[in-house]
């Protein structure tokens, strides 16, 4: 490597003597004193990338020459020290380096060529299902459900431990991957020996989960990709990126009595939403960091990808080290940390950094929120909750269409109330559950989950709920009987401390039992609803409501039949399935009766916060982190009883519904393309905004009579064994039929009907968007599709763009795009374009029986592109559109017709290793 300002130094460290790139060094020639904590560590990763090629000389230069208030232009390559993968999208990437295999040999290069080069690990933690709830044996029984299910995957991945270097598999029931990785597999500092020489630099990281996020808490840079980027970086292919611009956010002052972390990251998403902060870095400084522990770092970090930004980064300081500590970290990689942070101008200062943009928070005026009913980003004062359920509910009941019996009971029963109106505002559903007669109703609440990363990583809010819940049951009050209760601690550590406090048996008695050690609820998989409470939501086509204490509610993710979804701190999440409804206001209004008769309100049974900081002291030690850890990547009986192949190459098997080779690489060669126009296409979907990943590629459930449940039961897979989409992303004849399958996703060429369905013309027949596009593939005909803002806002899903690719998307417009799933598009050779200014389907009148030209792409070179649609009549609608490669880089992976295409034809070149 070059080293053009001869920044190569020492750092001795108890004896221990590391090579470094000393920013000190640089810092004589530049002032570095300015730039925030997140542009000095990119910085560094050029300094010591510098090879003249894919980072120069220029390049350090643009960085360390940082203007805070410049629009990004310059293009820098960045390379991740390690790479952290979750199952659902680990699956996909793993069978992609398989086929790749197959593919560098077909091409004349050596299989072993195809190796992460890099430390990359993977957590499953995606897969385990609430298929049974509410009892002591949740845990076990969904263990076996989840490994009967998933057999055939966990299979292909151990083959991949055994197969490829540098890669371990984290097995389930161990936590969730991000606090996994917050708790044990974060280095905060590096170290690794190359050639002899020991080196230590930053740990940087890349996952395939927008939430990687949450390792920033730490002070570690590390961000969401999707997975055909993740399996770049694994390649050593460094990721093309602008310069990006930093916003800072001041936090000052302490948490008030009441308020959690949980309403601290709500009112800082809303913020920074509010704000504007796509594709940006925010860094978090501050006299308010003295009050704001390691977890509730972590907690505001993990939501990044909710309030936009690329990452939201704090920096190395003594609270850092005490979690090191406590976590059970070696003193020796603490002493490193510490060190090499203050050595190189990276341990948090007093001094304020240079910075794009300020927002400031005076964490005093936090009050309790919940976000929802179907956004992170929209927050709502408890006080508020009452109202926004009813506003909320407004717009879900207008085309409510009333059973004929339901007429019947409530024409009896509703006095002289007129019936629409009646139907309208109170229908109620009568069940019998539990052994009890029960009423359903619009605001029910169905599901109250503590779930996610995102709390279930903070001691402060899980203690906080099993000390509510002690309360509550020591008054006497019991969970509403049709809620469908689960608690998913995000890893072992987080059951012993809630077993040491001895509330973890409060939980119990309020239906809170452990159900598994993954994401469940907030990725989607709830399982199913009791069958008395889907019968009773049916009756009356109720509007009903899930709690959540995860990061994700968007349209359809949490349950097909939930409509509204609310995220809360996971106390509140067990005072509503007390209160059973969210048509309530907790600030006020009782949550029941307690055993003495008297009403008992949230106040009576909200624990103060020395409550909540005496239990945290008293049950949570190293001692607990180092037992749980111990055998990280070892696995339980069911892991290790899994049988898998041996071999450098995967035997694909051609039964499988499951893993199976995809066509990515099918008749490539070693000749690189053009970037051409784009001619007589026809638009498969028009969207309006925020269409998230969930819309585009569901994770959750599928639907016996959607494409891919058509195609699983042809492959005769019962409906009862169809899984989830997300647990199928091995095998792309089911991820493309289940491409825009979501049930709410909303088609406005067929006037905002719900369903993934289309019209397809020159006939105007309505089909299954999978089935119209196979239809045009057959017919020769390119496609399009068009959308709103923030198009392909959510989780890093690499199937998003995958699956578009193989409809035959060539190109997407939007008004405006998130930064990973652009990404993803490009990765996978469809084009990304952006309305101008001020223009959108709507006001150029596009109803979707146009046919498309795009022009003016000049092989990449173009950077804006003109649009013809030739209407029905003969007519014409022209605009132009932003082309959004906007890297050199892009450009390139583009004309090999994407990044993994663009890699392998590189690796085909080398010689065996």
């Amino acid at each position: 490597m070059s080293d053009s300002f001869a920044t190569r130094d020492q750092l001795s460290v108890n004896g221990t003597s590391y090579t470094i790139y000393s920013l000190a060094k640089l810092g004589q020639r530049y002032n570095l004193a300015r730039l925030p904590f997140s542009m000095k560590i990119l910085l560094e990763n050029l300094l010591r990338c510098e090879d003249g090629v894919s980072v120069t000389k220029e390049s350090i230069e643009a960085v360390a020459n940082w203007v805070a208030t410049k629009e990004p232009d310059t293009e820098i390559a960045f390379m991740p020290a390690r790479v952290v993968l979750q199952d659902f999208t680990g699956v996909p990437c793993v069978v992609d380096l398989a086929a790749m295999r197959d593919a560098v040999v077909k091409l004349g290069g050596s299989a072993s060529n195809i190796n992460p080069l890099i430390p990359s690990e993977l957590v499953i933690d995606h897969s385990v299902q609430v298929d049974v709830f509410g009892k002591p044996s949740a845990l076990d029984e969904n263990g076996a459900i989840e490994f009967a299910r998933n057999g055939e995957r966990y299979s292909f991945l151990r083959w991949g431990q055994k197969a490829f270097n540098n890669f371990k598999v984290v097995p389930p029931n161990t936590g969730i991957v991000h606090q996994v990785n917050l708790e044990n597999l974060a280095r905060v500092v590096m170290e690794r020996d190359i050639d002899g020489v020991k080196y230590a630099f930053p740990d940087t990281v890349f996952g395939t989960d927008s939430h990687t996020t949450m390792i920033n808490g730490i002070g570690v840079l590390g961000w969401g990709v999707g997975g055909i980027e993740a399996e770049a970086a694994m390649l050593g292919q460094p990721s093309s990126m602008l310069i990006p611009q930093v916003v800072g956010f001041k936090l000052t002052g302490k948490l008030p009595e009441g308020a959690t972390a949980t309403d601290l990251v709500l009112t800082v998403t809303q913020m920074l939403r509010k704000h504007g902060v796509v594709g940006k870095f925010v860094e978090f400084f501050g006299s308010g960091l003295e009050h704001l522990p390691l977890a509730d770092r972590a907690t505001i970090a993990n939501m990044a990808p909710e309030y936009g930004a690329t990452c939201g980064i704090f920096p190395v300081d003594d609270e850092a080290l005490n979690y090191l500590r406590l976590s059970g970290r070696d003193e020796k990689l603490i002493a490193l940390v510490e060190a090499y942070a203050k050595a190189q101008g990276l341990w948090r200062t007093d001094a304020e950094a240079e910075y794009s943009a300020v927002l400031s928070l005076d964490m005093g005026t936090v009050l309790p929120s919940l976000a929802g009913p179907k956004r992170p980003q929209d927050r709502v004062l408890l006080t508020d909750m009452k109202a926004n359920y009813h506003a909320s509910l407004e717009g879900l009941i207008a085309n409510r269409k009333p059973k004929a019996e339901t007429v019947q009971r409530f024409d009896a029963e509703g006095g002289d109330q007129p019936q629409a109106e009646h139907l309208a505002s109170k229908p109620r559903s009568k069940i019998r559950i539990k052994d009890a007669d029960c009423e359903l109703g619009d605001g029910s609440v169905v599901i109250a989950a503590i779930t996610s990363c995102t709390n279930t990583s903070n001691p402060a809010v899980m203690l906080a709920a099993g000390l509510l819940a002690r309360n509550a049951v020591a008054k006497g009050l019991t969970a509403a009987p049709w809620v469908k209760t689960s608690l998913g601690p995000g890893s072992l550590v987080v059951t012993d401390y809630l077993k040491k406090a001895d509330v973890l048996g409060d939980l119990e008695k309020l239906g809170f039992y452990v159900v598994g050690y993954g994401c469940t609820t907030c990725i989607g998989n709830s399982g199913p609803l009791p069958d008395e409470v889907s019968k009773g939501i049916a009756e009356n086509d109720l509007v009903v409501a899930s709690v959540l204490s995860g990061n994700r509610n968007f349209e359809g993710r949490v349950h097909a039949e939930v409509k509204m979804n609310y995220l809360a701190s996971p106390p509140l999440v067990v005072a509503y399935a007390i209160a059973g409804t969210v048509d309530i206001d907790l600030s006020k209004d009782a949550l029941g009766t307690g055993k003495d008769g008297q009403p008992v309100y949230l106040k009576d049974i909200w624990p103060s916060n020395k409550e909540i900081s005496d239990n945290i002291l008293r049950t949570i030690g190293p001692d607990m982190f180092a037992k749980n850890y111990a055998d990280v990547f070892k696995g339980d009986s069911r892991w290790n009883q899994i049988a898998s192949p041996d071999g450098e190459s995967y035997q694909w098997d051609g039964d499988s519904t499951y893993v199976k080779n995809p066509p990515y690489f099918d008749g490539m060669s070693m000749a690189i393309g053009k970037i051409e126009d784009i001619h007589d296409a026809r638009l498969l979907g028009l969207f309006g905004d925020s269409i998230t990943t969930d819309h585009i590629s569901p994770a959750g459930n599928i639907k016996a009579s959607s494409p891919a449940g058509k195609f699983l039961q042809s492959r005769g897979v019962a409906p009862t064994d169809f899984n989830s989409y997300g647990s199928r992303r091995g095998n792309d004849d089911v991820m493309v039929r289940g491409t825009f399958a979501n049930i709410r996703i909303k088609n406005l060429m067929l006037g905002g009907e719900e369903g993934g369905n289309t019209l397809h013309f020159p006939d105007g027949e309505k089909l299954a968007i999978y089935d119209a596009a196979m239809k045009y593939k057959a017919e020769g005909v390119p496609l399009v599709v068009i959308a709103g803002k923030e198009y392909g806002t959510g989780s890093s899903r690499d199937w998003a763009a995958k699956g578009t690719n193989l409809l035959g998307v060539k190109a997407v417009i939007a008004e405006s795009f998130e930064r990973i799933h652009r990404s993803n598009l490009v990765g996978m050779g469809v084009l990304p374009l952006q309305f101008l200014d001020g223009q959108n389907a709507a006001s150029l009148g596009l109803k979707g029986d146009e046919v498309f030209s795009i022009t003016g792409l000049k092989d990449g070179a173009g950077k804006v592109a003109d649009v013809v649609a030739k209407k029905a009549d003969g007519g014409e609608i022209r605009f132009q559109a932003q082309v959004l490669l906007l890297t050199p880089k892009e450009v390139e992976y583009f004309r090999h017709g994407g990044i993994l295409h663009y890699v392998l034809r590189q690796l085909a070149s080398k010689k065996a290793a």
